[in-house]
């Protein structure tokens, strides 16, 4: 069977030159395209393009034998591969999860968009963040966006609840003399899915005036994208919002809100990428399939509609 193969690749001749040509093109597109559907996000778009432009000045350097430029371009592409693996640390994480768990067909489908919350669930998240700051207790909620979280991805995953979001729960949840208040509480849509959660604290340096929750907050949305948090400050009733690993502090209670509605809601900072990309694979595809048509004397699709 494979000495077949071998002989069908050499009566080939100039094409199989040409056809392994393509199969390369294909196999770096379908690559491209994966590095875009997991970091869809314009900020990081500029990032990643900006990289390309690097790579393209440096072989171009290299060709024209502009030794000290190609050096210099060299030292800063090395540079900026770090910089971005460092900056992009939870997109590679989860690309590389996917692909050790064989999930291929994720890794073409686009997951940005956050997963809706009803009005009325953000009015008793805010609702009952307001009464907690506005009586210092402190609390830390963390609001799935895009998917569920990895219980692994916690240190102690807490009590399964499955109840409702309301306000009036969240309130008695963080009170100092219950059992579940020192942990955080993980919402799922519209349900508290367990409460009493220990996360892993964030390895950045942080403010001295940051308390454990901050750092809490911090590292579980540096370890998981599709995450964000909201920490009430036990000591000064003050309200942050984490994400992707930066927490914003302090908050109005009418800026949580609005920061809540913007991030489950289609938001205008995200960028579709997926669509067109599927479409200019679908004809890619199709050129493809012509030109090994073409090369095999196979009848194309369009001919065989004609008959």
């Amino acid at each position: 069977m494979g000495d077949s193969w071998k002989q069908w690749l050499k009566n080939l001749g100039w094409s199989q030159s040409l056809l392994l040509d393509a199969l390369d093109i294909v196999l770096v597109l379908a690559l491209t395209y994966m590095i875009l559907v997991i970091i869809s996000e314009r900020r990081t778009l500029w990032m990643v393009r900006g990289f390309i432009i690097l790579m393209l000045a440096s072989a171009i350097s290299a060709r024209l034998q502009l030794h000290l430029l190609n050096f210099v371009l060299e030292k800063l592409v090395i540079g900026c591969a770090v910089a971005m693996a460092v900056a992009l640390q939870s997109e590679f994480r989860r690309f590389l999860e996917q692909l050790g768990r064989g999930e291929f067909r994720q890794l073409f489908q686009q997951s940005n968009l956050a997963v809706p919350k009803s009005d009325s669930v953000i009015d008793e998240i805010v609702d009952a963040v307001k009464e907690l700051s506005k009586n210092r207790i402190g609390a830390l909620l963390i609001l799935e966006t895009t998917g569920p979280i990895d219980e692994r991805d916690f240190s102690v995953p807490g009590v399964k609840l499955n109840a409702e979001v309301s306000k009036e729960l969240i309130q008695t949840i963080f009170q100092p003399k219950t059992l579940l208040h020192d942990g955080a509480t993980l919402i799922r849509g519209s349900r508290i899915v367990a409460s009493g959660i220990i996360l892993p604290l964030s390895g950045r340096t942080a403010s001295r005036q940051l308390g454990t929750r901050h750092r809490a907050a911090m590292g579980i949305t540096e370890r998981v994208e599709n995450c964000i948090c909201v920490v009430v400050s036990e000591e000064t009733g003050s309200i942050s919002l984490a994400e992707r690993g930066t927490l914003n502090r302090p908050l109005t209670i009418a800026k949580l809100k609005e920061s809540l509605e913007a991030r489950f809601s289609p938001s205008a900072d995200r960028e579709a990428v997926a669509p067109g990309l599927l479409s200019l694979g679908r004809q890619i595809r199709s050129k493809a399939l012509s030109l090994v048509s073409r090369l095999l004397g196979l009848p194309s699709t369009a001919s065989r509609d004609k008959k």
